[in-house]
């Protein structure tokens, strides 16, 4: 059981390190430039962030719709699933640019500086081209952990890690002929690479054997809400789930600017590093949920089982390890992102903090996904409601 979580968890947890990454180089390039455009990057990405991953958790529900499909051998069942969650997908990009093209809800909880309001609102345009792409590659995403395949994910996510940070110099720094945008250059190298990575992702599947059981593009169905639903019943409270979640820090964000660009510009940096920790125990949860997923499709509740306590036992020796790293090491991580003093400092003493919340967070993000792999969405929602 190990062996096969270690299998599926490895390439998700390079594939999710890849798209941390990205947002590591937009703190750090951003936290070059200066304090204005490292918040303005900051409370950016948070109303993005808010916004985006609340409509992919509505999405995450078709991982363990595959993997039930997938144990029980219905292949043509899953193509039939994935046409649909592509409209669900076009439907959630529309509300996402809608919300990121009129921020002001957003924004007048920050009461932000004139400078910093013109580049956060310059990010939110940028960055909502990448909305359609970004949502329908989660599909892709949804699609291939559930049969088991996470290793197309990885590669691709790679490749834009590669593709972001050269267009992040280009857009942010103004080289090669480009202009000088800074902080919001980041959210247009963020949207070119969205397509470039999306239409890589349509090329792999009409030519990797892999996917042709599936019967992807065997023929063309419109939306149909009879098909769609059970796809929507399981996302809608994991969609609710990942707003509450999410707006626990993007909303702290919003009110931390209140407080000036230094002390916003330390809490973006200690948000990211709690992204990017998040990262080790998302992909073990992901890769527990669809092991049991597998076992429930094919009838195997007693398999389902020792896949779920693996995983948390796992998870739980993991998220010892992170936070007794990253108590470890608070001030040279600080430093790591910002030459500022005042910054750094602010940011090490909020790491210290994120280093206690990191072990009761890990082992609560492959609970929540051994729940999904279960088609169990509600309870954990109302747990993150309540707290």
């Amino acid at each position: 059981m190990l062996r096969e979580l270690y299998r599926l968890a490895w390439p998700v947890l390079v594939a999710q390190l890849a798209v941390m990454a990205n947002g590591v180089a937009d703190t750090v390039m951003a936290g070059r430039l200066s304090a204005e455009d490292l918040a303005a990057v900051g409370i950016g990405a948070s109303v993005y962030i808010t916004v985006f991953v609340t409509a992919m958790g509505v999405l995450l529900a078709l991982s363990p719709v595959v993997a039930h499909h997938y144990g029980a051998g219905r292949r043509k069942e899953i193509g039939a699933d994935i046409r649909q969650a592509a409209w669900l997908a076009l439907f959630l990009a529309a509300v996402v640019v809608l919300l990121l093209r009129f921020p002001e809800p957003f924004l007048a909880l920050s009461r932000l500086r004139p400078e910093v309001d013109a580049k956060v609102r310059d990010y939110l345009d940028a960055v909502s081209w990448s909305a359609a792409p970004m949502l329908m590659f989660r599909v892709f995403y949804g699609f291939s952990s559930g049969i088991g395949q996470p290793r197309p994910v990885m590669m691709l996510n790679l490749l834009g890690l590669l593709l972001k940070v050269p267009l992040n110099v280009v857009f942010m720094f103004g080289l090669l002929g480009a202009p000088r945008l800074g902080g919001p250059g980041c959210a247009v190298a963020s949207a070119i690479t969205g397509w470039i990575v999306f239409s890589t992702m349509l090329w792999w599947c009409t030519r990797n054997a892999e996917y042709a059981p599936y019967g992807l593009f065997e023929r063309f169905e419109g939306p149909s809400w009879k098909a769609m639903k059970p796809i929507v019943s399981l996302g809608l409270p994991i969609g609710a789930t990942f707003l509450v979640d999410v707006t626990a820090f993007t909303f702290m964000a919003l009110f931390v600017a209140r407080l000036g660009p230094e002390v916003s510009g330390a809490h973006q940096i200690a948000s990211n590093l709690a992204a990017l920790a998040f990262m080790l125990p998302m992909a073990l949860g992901n890769a527990t949920g669809v092991l049991a997923g597998h076992a429930l499709g094919a009838g195997d509740r007693r398999k389902a089982r020792h896949a779920s306590l693996a995983g948390l036992g796992v998870g739980f020796a993991m998220s010892l390890v992170v936070a007794a790293a990253i108590g470890l090491f608070a001030r040279p991580i600080a430093v790591l992102y910002t030459p500022d003093a005042n910054v750094g400092t602010i940011a090490a003493g909020l790491i210290l903090w994120l280093a206690a919340y990191h072990v009761v967070d890990g082992v609560q993000a492959v609970a929540v996904n051994v729940l999904r792999g279960y088609k169990k969405a509600t309870v954990p929602m109302v747990v993150y409601a309540i707290a």
